[in-house]
């Protein structure tokens, strides 16, 4: 199962709506794609310099004298672009329940100014919790691709969702 959405939150393939979600919808193998999302110079900038303040997130001028011959994007704001998608087409609506965390975050490419990212979302994994029945424990492989579909971040989200009737 594929589905496909833009940053409006529409899937092509009538598979439930973020609003219409529980553990069930995410069923281990399933592949789910949404985006996009544009990289600008100026958050680039922004980003760089309140949290990652390294030359070639913050400058740039030195940034072409670096290893990258230019500005790229830190990769936690990579991570964050990737939260802004998930949370606004993967997980279900108006809110999930809490995550325990991320597993294996990869930075694989840089991510520049200009470049339009989306996810590639695969349920790993998706098995009933055994010490709260009224849940399920989902474990989906991420990637944050470009323009180009080259795999620039990956990352192993693991999310808590209710389960159907419970």
């Amino acid at each position: 199962m594929t589905s496909q959405g833009t940053a409006g939150g529409s899937e092509t393939d009538g598979s439930a709506s973020p609003g219409n979600r529980d553990f069930e919808f995410y069923v281990p193998g399933s592949v789910h794609e949404y985006g996009s999302i544009r990289v600008t110079e100026e958050e680039v900038l922004e980003f760089g310099r309140r949290f990652d303040p390294q030359v070639f997130h913050t400058d740039p001028e030195a940034a072409k004298r670096t290893e990258y011959g230019g500005l790229i994007a830190s990769g936690w704001h990579t991570a964050a672009l990737m939260m802004r998608l998930y949370s606004d087409h993967y997980l279900p609506k108006p809110s999930t329940l809490v995550s325990p965390g991320v597993d294996e975050l990869r930075w694989l490419l840089p991510v520049r100014p200009g470049d339009e990212l989306s996810i590639r979302v695969t349920v790993a994994d998706a098995r009933p919790s055994r010490s709260k029945p009224d849940r399920g424990i989902v474990r989906s492989a991420v990637e944050v691709l470009n323009q180009r579909r080259e795999v620039v971040m990956t990352a192993t989200a693991i999310n808590f969702f209710l389960r159907r009737g419970g």
